[in-house]
């Protein structure tokens, strides 16, 4: 209950109610996700009031769909967003760790340690889990490692069929446009029902032609982007009324005959528009046999830019002579309409290596989730490449539980709990998945800690399947060293911004001035 009552009826919570407050709502999201963790986790069905189901086991499309309404449950799922927005994977792993340290850093809170020396220490935890994780990755050259192929079976939960077409996909993109900042092979993935997996070197337009007359496919295709409406310029109805307006108007529009006419002098063949196209520019580009993409969305248009070379236009751009709008237009070997599913593929574009990987699917119920496991499979074969791997099944978390234990016992003081709640939160993602594979978490973790240190071996973990201990790194199951660091340094961040919150004070409106809150003691 609070302790006292602000002006208004406002209330606000004591020191220690808050933090019980707040790890209970750390431990309710950490537990919505939990038995989706590791390759026997199972799924989430959403459901919304509408009866419409989401079945899935991906972490960040759980929380996205949850109804949550205290902040501390936002903070956590924004850290679960931003490690999505990062490297593209690992959001399970992100939440299940940050909701693990602030319930394992209230816990040493409520023991009587000050609450300041709980996050030094889990600063201080988290911070040399980062150097020993960053000097164990290992890394990767080339696009035909197999690891990078274990990588995205493992991130494609065991899909074999999305495994290769991402693998495939990336080395038609290649390593250098792969190691760009700006570029995200997850966006190149599209799902489709009833087709087949396919992987091509070009992209897609979800759009097919403005009409049938036009050619559903083209060869040795010259590309204008029209970044405007495809139409001669508007005149309003009291400039039309006069005779000099109209007189405008009838040169306007016979400037933009020409200008059209000019397209077809150039040899483009193909238009796509960003906006709509007036019925003159279909009749006349119709008849000169140019296909005609209208609506196409912003994030395909530069798409279709970057892949060809094309340079996007206005309307009015169209007025300038051949040898300038020459240099505007892009080019590619082939384009071709699929009137199946309803969608317009360029090939061979001229310029930036794109690929474009579609995932087929054999029922609408299961696209949206197949897209997702090819995204984080592409996401972490991406991530692997820039930065590195590390050894996975939960084998690296364990082996740095034990060197934050030594840690902890060499700094000693107060602030060594808070490191110990680093340690504990690290093992947390293990016991979740050797609880879902159906074994004593406890026991297989003895077992594996006992082996680690008389191997020397940061790398063993156990077969999910039969419970034996191995060596990970020997049976291809890897970890991208992005996702791990990521994600350990995102949960520590929100874990210590929750856990410094001393009092929560429910608002008289959204409208309340800060410097007007009278406060009644």
């Amino acid at each position: 209950m609070p302790d006292k009552l602000l002006a208004d009826g406002r209330e606000k919570d004591d020191r220690f109610q808050t933090l019980l407050n707040n790890t209970n709502v750390a431990r309710v999201i950490s537990s919505t996700v939990e038995g989706t963790i590791g390759p026997r986790g199972l799924d989430i069905m959403m459901v919304d009031r509408f009866g419409d189901v989401v079945v899935t086991n991906d972490g960040v499309t759980i929380l996205k769909y949850m109804d949550v309404s205290h902040p501390v449950a936002h903070m956590i799922v924004n850290a679960a967003r931003a490690q999505q927005a990062e490297v593209g994977d690992g959001t399970t792993t992100a939440t299940i760790i940050a909701s693990a340290l602030v319930a394992e850093g209230a816990a040493q809170v409520l023991k009587g340690v000050p609450v300041t020396r709980v996050i030094e220490g889990i600063n201080s935890g988290v911070k040399t889990a980062l150097q020993k994780l960053e000097a164990n990755s290992l890394g990767v050259e080339s696009l035909d490692d197999q690891r990078l192929v274990d990588i995205a079976f493992t991130a494609g939960r065991g899909q074999q069929d999305l495994a290769g077409l991402v693998v495939e996909g990336a080395r038609l993109v290649g390593r250098d446009k792969l190691l760009e900042p700006d570029f995200k092979l997850a966006d190149a993935v599209i799902a489709r029902e009833g087709t087949q997996n396919q992987v091509f070197k070009g992209v897609l337009i979800n759009k097919q032609a403005v009409n049938k007359e036009m050619p559903s496919s083209l060869e040795n295709a010259v590309i204008l982007a029209v970044d405007d409406a495809l139409q001669p310029e508007d005149l309003n109805r009291e400039a039309m009324k006069t005779e000099a307006g109209f007189q405008y108007y009838l040169q306007a529009r016979q400037q933009y005959e020409d200008n059209l006419t000019r397209l077809i002098e150039l040899g483009v063949n193909l238009v796509a528009v960003d906006r709509s196209i007036d019925a003159l520019a279909e009749e006349i580009l119709t008849e000169a046999g140019i296909m005609v993409i209208q609506r196409v969305s912003s994030r395909e248009m530069d798409k279709l830019c970057q892949h060809t070379g094309a340079k996007k236009v206005k309307t009015s751009a169209l007025n300038r002579p051949a040898q300038v709008l020459r240099k505007y237009l892009g080019y590619a070997e082939r384009v071709k309409i699929d009137e199946k599913l309803k969608h317009t593929c360029i090939y061979g574009g001229k310029a930036q290596n794109l690929a474009t990987l579609i995932v087929g699917a054999s029922t609408g119920e299961v696209v949206d989730e197949r897209e997702r496991m090819a995204k984080d499979a592409a996401s972490a074969l991406q991530a692997a490449l820039r930065g590195g791997i590390v050894p996975g099944g939960g084998a690296l978390e364990v082996w740095l539980a034990g060197e934050l234990e030594e840690l902890a016992r060499e700094d000693g003081g107060m602030s060594s709990y808070g490191v110990l709640a680093v340690r504990e939160a690290l093992l947390k993602p293990f016991t979740c998945m050797a609880g879902n594979s159906g074994f004593n978490p406890l026991e297989k973790l003895g077992s594996i800690i006992a082996a680690q240190k008389k191997r020397d071996k940061n790398s063993i973990s156990f077969d999910a399947d039969s419970g034996e201990l191995i060596d990970v790194m020997e049976h291809g199951i890897f970890d991208p060293a992005p996702v791990k660091l990521h994600a350990l340094k995102t949960a520590g961040e929100v874990a210590v911004a929750i856990l410094r919150i001393n009092t929560v004070i429910k608002m008289k409106n959204d409208e309340a001035d800060p410097d007007d809150i009278n406060i009644t003691e």
